[in-house]
């Protein structure tokens, strides 16, 4: 059971709480097509702190809480005394005596792990630099959709640079039995501590995490490729050195034809095409990227019911 507990990382669920999300956020997502109101939340208040801005993160999460028939206020840094200095501690025993949940995207993990250490209520990540499991859920939603639900035995490859997206997926692979392959520049791969843990959680599910440095060998036999931005957000001044060294890593139909021929792609947005995609891979699985950022509404509003109902 989620209810009451905080959504960090995905190496902290369960593989019957994974289970659990993508079941919700299935129904819910069918319920909203269906126009059948679902008030999971009615009452229920959810603080936004974004350190980093967003499109997707900020519409989906607040569209989400509307649906569930709760509310949730937007809190940048220019609204919240953390933007001049208070104590993560301090704001996080504030909020908790007026919200029911807080959602935060930043830049250091460390924070979200402060704020969730003296927050009273569920604390959701919605992105660090180091996890981003909010989007990864979203993204095995999205391969259910288009693979089938046994994602066991599917194998995921995964191009480009070993960030945030990286860390996550290889949490994910290995809670629902996955094959996972990152390829990344040896100077770019995932972080060392994620990679090992999601090891450990691969031998209980039989699922399998490798890194290499070609993108053909990762790619090869794939049922699943996907891949991310070269230059995450605060990383703007290594962009055209980025682009130097990840040209090798490009998305592109002559790297997919060594991929399974009912191949998918998948791209979290936002897209430089050109650079980690090219602009036709991205219009060939255009339904398939789009379903992804749907997603993130009824992912999220499935883990904000889960934790916060």
């Amino acid at each position: 059971m989620l209810k009451g507990k905080d959504m960090l990382s995905i190496h902290d669920l369960s593989v019957d709480d994974v289970q659990e999300i993508l079941t919700l956020a299935q129904e819910l997502k069918a319920m909203q097509k269906a126009g059948v109101e679902h008030h999971l939340l009615a009452g229920k208040t959810l603080g936004m702190i974004f350190e980093k801005s967003s499109t997707r993160t900020r519409v989906s999460f607040e569209t989400g809480m509307y649906q569930l028939g709760g509310q949730a206020l937007f809190l940048s840094n220019r609204d919240l005394q953390l933007g001049r200095g208070e104590p993560i501690k301090d704001t996080a025993r504030v909020l908790s005596r007026y919200l029911d949940g807080i959602m935060i995207r930043t830049f250091g993990h460390d924070r979200v792990e402060e704020l969730a250490r003296w927050a009273d209520i569920p604390v959701i990540n919605a992105l660090t630099d180091l996890l981003h499991p909010c989007q990864v859920l979203t993204d095995l939603l999205t391969i259910q959709e288009h693979k089938g639900k046994n994602l066991r035995g599917l194998k995921m490859a995964y191009v480009g640079d070993g960030n945030n997206m990286t860390n996550s997926y290889m949490y994910g692979c290995a809670k629902v039995g996955m094959t996972f392959v990152a390829a990344t520049p040896e100077d770019y791969r995932p972080d060392e501590t994620v990679t090992k843990q999601a090891m450990e959680d691969a031998r209980a599910t039989g699922a399998s995490i490798a890194l290499v440095t070609d993108p053909k060998e990762a790619v090869r036999g794939a049922d699943i490729v996907v891949t991310d931005t070269w230059a995450s957000m605060g990383q703007e001044k290594e962009h055209e050195a980025r682009k130097k060294v990840f040209a090798p890593y490009q998305v592109n139909r002559e790297l997919l034809s060594g991929a399974d021929r009912r191949v998918i792609v998948m791209h979290c947005l936002p897209a430089y095409r050109g650079e980690e995609i090219t602009d036709d891979v991205l219009e060939d699985n255009a339904d398939v990227i789009f379903d992804e950022a749907e997603n993130r509404l009824h992912t999220q509003k499935a883990i904000m019911a889960l934790t916060m109902g």
